[in-house]
């Protein structure tokens, strides 16, 4: 995620930190911890008010300063969290949950927000677009089959999509 003025910011999962890095330079400036929030998987930001936006492994949305690495607040959020986006212009916070849930978070102040709601989506909706012009969301998803057994050269394997079942949700208000 980049502010525009050369500094991008970047989730370091492992660590539940977030870095800052000089573009120019191509180094590392600043690392800050999101506690209480664990695994950022999410990141948008505000680039007017100077806020970021990360979504967390532990159902959580963290709201920091970008310039001093300071939490605002933290707000709930579904499972499975994924994306984040931020619309400018509605002033939309967005985490897409990847158990079938799309958070809705309003930015009512430069240091005040609130969750407006949680729209049912479809399980493992969790990559997401925002479009800046009609402010619709958009999820990709598909319906998936039974996750088969685990094997020495798939330890950890996923669920097959299930053919010609793939779609876009689209979400307006």
């Amino acid at each position: 995620m980049s502010d525009g003025k050369g500094d991008v910011f970047v989730n370091l999962e492992d660590k539940s930190q977030i870095a800052t890095i000089d573009a120019k330079k191509l180094t590392v400036t600043k690392r800050w911890s999101i506690a209480p929030g664990e695994e950022p998987t999410g990141l948008a930001m505000d680039t007017k008010a100077k806020r970021l936006f990360i979504v967390c492994g532990n159902k959580k949305m963290i709201i920091m300063d970008a310039e001093s690495g300071k939490v605002i607040t933290d707000l709930p959020t579904g499972g499975g969290t994924d994306g984040a986006e931020f619309d400018p212009k509605t002033k939309f916070a967005f985490s897409s949950n990847g158990e079938g849930t799309l958070t809705v978070v309003q930015e009512d102040s430069t240091d005040k927000f609130s969750v407006l709601e949680n729209v049912k989506t479809q399980p493992r909706a969790r990559t997401m677009a925002v479009d800046a012009e009609t402010h619709k969301v958009y999820l990709p998803t598909a319906q998936f089959g039974p996750v088969p057994a685990p094997t020495s050269a798939q330890p950890r394997p996923r669920a097959p999509m299930i053919p010609n079942s793939f779609v876009i949700l689209v979400f307006d208000r």
